[in-house]
């Protein structure tokens, strides 16, 4: 087997590694650029989860040539080879990335003029020279384009950022909306924290009002163009029919005959010896799956199979293609079938199953962690040395963590992490600077001063990666050995601190798609918090209690024992609907009141998924959420639809207008009636911001009713401070 040298350390540790093709060969991309693509470049990405199974992605920009792309294709290939067959692959294209990619890069993703052909180059952080226009597009999923430094290039109707190196300017157009203010926000945090390693100034500025700095870069402002309106109808996504087609080379040349005209399809279609091609190229999908008697050639020959297929088609060359190897299929491919089955039905959306080498649990394309799924400790590997890690808490300077508390964190605190390790020879760093959801201006700002400095006192060499409490990367997780992040609610987190806790206090407990499982406390202390699916421990004066849902996972009751541990004393184990009418189980949660039980949650095989609906563009628009939705991605300004496999709910922000009211009910009924798996008559819930009910709000771990009682533009501004 012809095996790159790249490969060598190829999925040794979970997270994301990138690629770029440079004169036919790999080159790594710095882990502080990912998420930034020369558009004349190919790029191939491997997504490691920590069961570990993987999913690869062949990344071409509009402008690559025909031999970068073949050569990406080779590599794709090779690298599915060298990893056992098991990725599931994926071909991603400019300005139609798959959500599943998207999901890897929260903050957006940046598409860069050039490639290797002209001599651009990833240049390493801290470029002080820089000087680009970026122009952001997307409400969920952000994208940046480097556009001409001219004011022909703007319009009101978005955000740009005006990079200058050690300033960045985030541009918004008098017509731009709060949410795409918000989102174009992040982008901006993450160019200052992950490509200038925090040393830039981030400012934001409004239309007319540019200082004499961006006048300077971009010469006497002109005027400005109006909003545009996008050209491509974003849609619920892969809701039409499909065809179904069986791939073959008994004639000693590949054939395709067709097998199915329209889904719904029985699972019993798929033959174990054969592959297949899913035909959605109307909604731009086709998926290749893999059966796994299949004869190798025919497995090889899969990606190249589903390329054929679109230019036969005449499909668009922006047609996605999925190939899923047998007991990795994606939500969006066993929508297409009536009532698909998984091998080891799981008892709860996090159990993980085991088909062959493959261990994984549902995948969802909007989802970078819920790709696969199974509970085991990132070990050292045979390149990859573990020195340790150190962790201090941001308190005006760095106050070091007793290492007894590792794992345990503060809402309303920051942290730096420090993670030392030996690769090929170099002792490498990553400082991870991680920002409670509740930490203050004053927090935020020391803690992205302190991480230059320990960047500066270590030579400016240590990969620096900002992380928001709910969006740890898999290989932070990682670093506490399979136990669970604990996240208390309050702040200073130094022993005799000003944080002092309440004498009831409720702690829940979820194992993520990823695997990852956090432990976070609650802060209304009531029964309308729990849910069926997780696990819950309840600390009251006089017992401790572990409450275990229906649907909870194995996982997620032995995290349980660590927070047990944590809160000391002994515990009784209480299962839902055995609760014994003795104990004060109820009564310390201020009685029995209705919460989450939905059904689907306790043997669940398709995973939620969250849709924002909007017409900010000028028209009603529906748009998938990427990557592990958390309630802020509920924007105030829009309907979001939640998807739930048996029910439907429509939320409605406060802000949202009534086009938008009106509009998203029609859009809900014609997402589940065009359902190529046949769902049909499922109950539409309308429920409004800040009227939520358990039934919803079980969805989001943690939920917290007072979120909005702060402005979000607001908290997310004040991280623009030093």
């Amino acid at each position: 087997m012809v095996s790159h040298k790249e490969f060598a350390g190829a999925g040794k540790k979970p997270g994301l590694q990138v690629w770029r093709i440079e004169n036919l060969d790999l080159k790594p991309v710095p882990q502080a650029l990912h998420g930034s693509f020369f558009t004349g470049d190919a790029y191939l990405l491997l997504f490691t989860t920590s069961a570990p199974s993987y999913n690869v992605h062949m990344w071409l920009g509009d402008s690559c040539s025909q031999d970068e792309s073949g050569a990406a294709a080779i590599f794709s290939t090779q690298l599915d080879d060298f990893l056992g067959g098991g990725p599931v692959q994926y071909r991603e294209l400019q300005n139609s990335e798959s959500n599943t990619f998207l999901g890897y890069f929260k903050s957006g993703i940046k598409y860069q003029r050039g490639g290797v052909a002209s001599g651009f180059q990833h240049v390493v952080t801290n470029d002080m020279s820089v000087k680009r226009l970026l122009h952001l597009k997307g409400r969920r999923a952000i994208r940046a384009t480097e556009v001409d430094m001219s004011w022909n290039s703007f319009n009101k109707g978005d955000c740009f950022i005006v990079d200058l190196g050690q300033h960045i300017y985030q541009w918004c157009g008098s017509e731009c909306n709060r949410f795409e203010r918000l989102k174009a926000s992040e982008l901006g945090i993450d160019i200052r924290d992950n490509e200038r390693n925090g040393r830039a100034k981030l400012h934001m500025v409004e239309e007319g009002e540019e200082p004499a700095e961006i006048i300077e870069a971009l010469g006497p402002k002109t005027t400005i163009a109006p909003s545009t309106v996008d050209d491509e109808k974003v849609d619920t996504s892969n809701r039409k029919k499909g065809a179904l087609y069986m791939i073959s080379d008994a004639s000693g040349s590949m054939k395709v005959s067709a097998v199915a005209p329209s889904s719904p399809f029985k699972q019993a279609m798929l033959s174990p010896e054969e592959c297949y091609i899913l035909d959605n190229g109307v909604d731009k999908n086709i998926f290749v799956w893999k059966g796994p008697k299949a004869n190798k050639a025919e497995r090889r020959a899969a990606m190249s199979a589903g390329q054929q297929f679109i230019k036969d088609k005449g499909y668009s060359n922006k047609t996605q293609i999925q190939v899923l190897p047998a007991g990795a299929e994606t939500t969006l491919f066993k929508q297409f079938f009536f009532n698909w089955m998984d091998k080891d039905e799981t008892t709860g959306p996090t159990k993980a199953y085991t088909i062959g080498r493959i261990a994984k649990v549902d995948q969802v394309p909007f989802d970078a962690s819920s790709l696969h799924s199974n509970k085991v400790r990132m070990s050292v590997k045979k390149n990859w040395l573990w020195f340790g890690f150190q962790i201090w808490r941001v308190e005006g300077e760095k106050v070091p963590v007793d290492p007894s508390a590792y794992g345990h964190f503060y809402g309303g605190d920051c942290y730096l992490i420090l993670y030392s390790y030996r690769l090929g020879g170099r002792e490498q760093h990553i400082i991870y600077t991680w920002q409670g959801l509740k930490c203050t201006q004053d927090e935020l700002a020391a803690s992205a001063f302190l991480t230059v400095k320990l960047d500066d006192s270590m030579g400016g060499s240590p990969v620096q990666v900002r992380v928001t409490q709910g969006q740890e990367p898999p290989h932070l997780m990682s670093l506490f050995q399979g136990k669970p992040m604990i996240i208390h609610s309050g702040g200073t987190s130094r022993k005799g601190g000003q944080s002092h806790s309440g004498s009831t206090r409720l702690f829940n407990i979820r194992q993520s798609s990823s695997s990852a499982t956090r432990a976070v406390e609650v802060e209304e202390v009531s029964a309308s918090s729990l849910n069926t699916n997780d696990v819950f421990v309840l600390k009251s004066p006089n017992a401790l209690y572990v409450w275990r849902g229906v649907g909870a996972s194995d996982e997620e009751m032995e995290a349980a024992k660590y927070v047990v541990d944590f809160l000391g004393g002994s515990a009784k184990h209480v299962s839902e609907g055995s609760e014994p009418g003795g104990c004060d189980f109820w009564a310390a949660l201020g009685g029995k009141k209705d919460y989450q039980t939905s059904k689907s949650l306790q043997n669940m095989v398709n995973a939620p998924r969250l849709f924002g609906c909007s017409n900010k563009t000028g028209r009603l628009t529906v748009e998938e959420v990427p990557g592990d939705f958390t309630q802020s991605d509920l924007a105030t300004d829009d309907v979001m639809l939640l998807d739930t496999w048996d029910q439907i709910f429509l939320w409605v922000g406060n802000e949202a207008n009534a086009e938008e009211k009106t509009g998203a009910p029609k859009i809900a009924k014609d997402y589940v009636e065009s359902d190529p798996s046949g769902r049909r008559g499922l109950p539409i819930t309308t429920i409004k911001q800040g009227a939520e009910p358990p039934t919803f709000t079980g969805w989001f771990q943690a939920w917290e009713s007072k979120m909005w009682e702060m402005d979000p533009l607001d908290r997310i501004r004040a991280r623009f401070q030093r």
